[in-house]
């Protein structure tokens, strides 16, 4: 493998994303005043690419990339990025200091606006590896890799943990780990309100069954208050991460804004109190797409690997079962290009009008009607 000094920076490299508020009356954007969870199989670049045309302020985050898949395999692929991501965080997995702290700054060379260390996923692949949820148990373990990451780089190291995992979910627990891990050096601590079971439910039961415990990370907040302290876990709307915004730092939103993307088209007013900035249309976030879906596929992408990331663009709109029939049917056709998105569109808008034009009031006759 090249030395890490010699790698080539995929992408401008960024300062790192802000780890305390902004002082009020200052026009710095605070972006982890919500950002969209790391999902396997889902914030691939192409998710990321796609939502950043809905919110320009939102953080976001890659998929947990393992650590030794960054070192073994092809790296520049796994890092790579388009500049319109930003900001934009690299969640790692493992649980090996050294090797984390080479994957640190790879990270960093690659244009990565921050760190993030998974340590909440329940799945058997993590388990096995000896990292994710279980290391709640290890919180000392984790203080070294934050350390080793945080001597290695400039850019913020952060770390996104469960409340509990197993027994080991008494707010005692909680406190101890985040304070050990605090003691390393991480000041932004992104907690799932909900503890983990390594054992006897899947990955997504994990997500499910184990309650909601917000109060325990507000309390968190109220007892750290120099940490970074945001929320995870069953946020469907912006109005709710306004009201938790109130008691803690942050709001992470996951499924809601993978399945119904639209959501966070208001947030940059919204959350971010951005003054200067406009909602776009959802036809708007769709033409924004067209020249990267045509450099994509051009490039050899195959067309279904961008379009099933906007699916559920139109949501709740008249339409939206044409749109996502077509983009489900038609993307996955060899050699497939902007031509579908845009056919798309048009059935879409043409159910639209339709649907509307059905909710007019009919106009009474005028005049004799023959037989």
């Amino acid at each position: 493998m090249p030395s890490l000094s010699s790698r080539a920076n995929r992408a401008p490299r960024r300062s790192g994303v802000r780890e305390t508020a902004p002082r009020p009356g200052s026009s710095e954007i605070d972006h982890h005043r919500l950002s969209v969870a790391p999902m396997m199989r889902r914030t691939d670049r192409h998710c990321r690419y796609f939502l950043r045309q809905i919110s320009r302020h939102v953080l976001l985050y890659t998929e947990m990339v393992p650590s030794g898949t960054l070192l073994e395999g092809d790296s520049e692929e796994v890092l790579r990025f388009d500049p319109e991501e930003h900001p934009l965080v690299l969640q790692l997995g493992g649980d090996d200091p050294e090797e984390l702290r080479d994957c640190a700054v790879l990270a960093e060379e690659a244009g990565y606006d921050e760190i993030n260390l998974n340590v909440g996923c329940p799945s058997p692949r993590v388990r096995r590896g000896s990292f994710g949820a279980c290391l709640m148990k290890e919180p000392e373990t984790v203080a070294r890799v934050v350390a080793a990451m945080r001597n290695a780089v400039e850019i913020p190291v952060t770390v996104k943990h469960r409340i509990g995992v197993d027994d080991l979910d008494s707010f005692r627990n909680l406190r101890r780990f985040v304070e050990t891990v605090a003691g390393a050096g991480c000041r932004t601590f992104v907690i799932h309100a909900r503890k983990a079971w390594l054992q006897g439910l899947s990955p997504r039961e994990n997500r499910e069954i184990p309650p909601l415990r917000y109060e325990e990370v507000h309390r968190l907040k109220e007892e750290l208050p120099r940490l970074r302290i945001e929320i995870n876990g069953g946020f469907e709307s912006l109005s709710e991460v306004r009201d938790q915004l109130r008691l803690v730092d942050g709001v992470m939103l996951g499924r809601a804004a993978y399945a119904r993307p639209y959501l966070l088209a208001a947030a940059d007013r919204e959350v971010f109190e951005d003054p200067r900035a406009e909602s776009s249309t959802r036809r708007e976030i769709v033409r924004r797409m067209l020249p990267y879906v045509e450099r994509e596929t051009a490039a050899g992408e195959p067309l279904d690997r961008i379009t099933r990331h906007m699916l559920g663009l139109f949501h709740g709109e008249p339409g939206s079962r044409a749109w996502r029939r077509i983009l489900s049917e038609e993307a996955r056709t060899r050699g497939a290009g902007v031509e579908v998105l845009k056919e798309a569109l048009r059935q879409r808008e043409r159910v639209e009008i339709t649907t509307d034009s059905a909710t007019l009031p009919r106009e009474e006759p005028r005049g004799p009607v023959s037989a």
